[in-house]
């Protein structure tokens, strides 16, 4: 007799909360209070077990366990800084790869999440561009970060996540479906509760996506901007560069910003090539009439293995200081960014993946 196939279970994690509503109520035929309590023990208190939520009827219990399924990403490497980042390797559940990071901020800690398995950008200094796109992530693969991250830090005694940086793994308006979808549940005071202004989005810069950003007012903009001039981001960011200058700063100068909020500026300093003098007057040039603020920081060589060589040099510390102090003396909010994590390949810029490594 031929075997009858089940149908796949529904991964709670890729539900929104109306979608969950949805299914507790048209599939599993259960009232509707019964979805705000799954919301709050899936998301704000972290429980990837059924049996563990002690509210919730045997009824539903069982229904659940038939029908559905809590899918957080398996950390196969844990990796911690000398400065107390932790890098984690996540393999998701069709077995790709991501990393997450965990970069302590005083009190608590910020994580930065990928949005993509690998990148398609292409960016000349960045590893993770070396890896191409394999596929987008979905919001249950997105958020599962947290859930795995927050986890992880509280089996260690340590401060929760209170912000979060979609500056990992791909670029987040590439996969902007999931992003909204992510940053909608974050929001939820039920669930994991970061509110927008503390989530920002990094982007080189896809107008399209913006507007539609802007418009959900779910999150902060950073520019991974890099380049003062359209033919030096050319250059540096081939793929990117095809949105124009020009074309990109006319769609940020009309990004929906509150009144004490400013659009952040990525820049990522490249010894010789864009951080001599001339480009600091480029770049005042180009931001100096703006409300904007400009992150400084400084490049971060891939990890030495056999036959890799850097394709770019660090800038020199004293050189950076003098572009900052340029910047300011323009009246741009200027900040140089101390680089978390460089010697476990966790800095901006350094995610690659190191698969075949053990837990640790």
């Amino acid at each position: 007799m031929p075997t009858l196939s089940l149908p796949p279970k529904v991964d709670l994690l890729n539900l929104t909360k109306s979608e969950l509503e949805a299914f507790v109520v048209d599939e599993l035929r259960q009232p509707r209070f019964r979805a705000d309590q799954l919301w709050h023990w899936l998301w704000f208190r972290g429980v990837p077990d059924f049996a563990a939520m002690t509210n919730l009827s045997r009824d539903l219990k069982a229904k659940l366990a038939e029908r559905a399924a809590i899918t957080w990403p398996t950390v196969e490497v844990v990796r911690t800084s000398t400065d107390g980042t932790i890098k984690l390797l996540l393999a998701l559940a069709d077995g790709e790869r991501i990393e997450t990071v965990l970069i302590p901020m005083g009190p608590h800690y910020t994580q930065c999440l990928s949005t993509q398995v690998g990148c398609a950008m292409a960016c000349t200094f960045c590893s993770t561009g070396e890896l191409g796109l394999t596929r987008n992530m979905t919001m249950g693969e997105i958020l599962g970060q947290i859930m795995v991250g927050r986890a992880h830090l509280a089996a260690q005694g340590l401060p929760t996540v209170r912000n979060l940086v979609f500056m990992g793994m791909g670029e987040p308006l590439m996969n902007l479906t999931e992003l909204l979808r992510s940053l909608a549940t974050l929001g939820s005071a039920e669930g994991i509760s970061i509110a927008s202004r503390r989530s920002t989005v990094s982007s080189v810069g896809i107008p399209a996506g913006l507007k539609i950003l802007g418009d959900s007012g779910l999150a902060v903009p950073a520019i991974s901007l890099h380049a003062p001039t359209q033919e030096l981001r050319a250059q540096l960011m081939p793929k990117a560069a095809r949105v124009p200058l020009h074309e990109l700063m006319a769609c940020l100068d009309h990004y929906p910003i509150k009144p004490r909020e400013r659009v952040t500026y990525e820049y990522i300093m490249l010894g010789g090539v864009n951080d001599t003098p001339a480009h600091a007057k480029q770049l005042v040039k180009l931001l100096g009439q703006r409300r904007c603020k400009v992150n400084l920081i400084g490049y971060n060589p891939p990890p030495p293995q056999a036959g890799v060589v850097a394709p770019f040099a660090a800038p020199d510390p004293a050189g950076m200081v003098d572009f900052e102090n340029y910047l300011r003396s323009k009246r741009i909010t200027t900040f140089i960014r101390r680089s978390m994590g460089q010697d476990i390949a966790a800095a901006c810029g350094q995610l690659k993946l190191l698969a075949g490594e053990p837990v640790s």
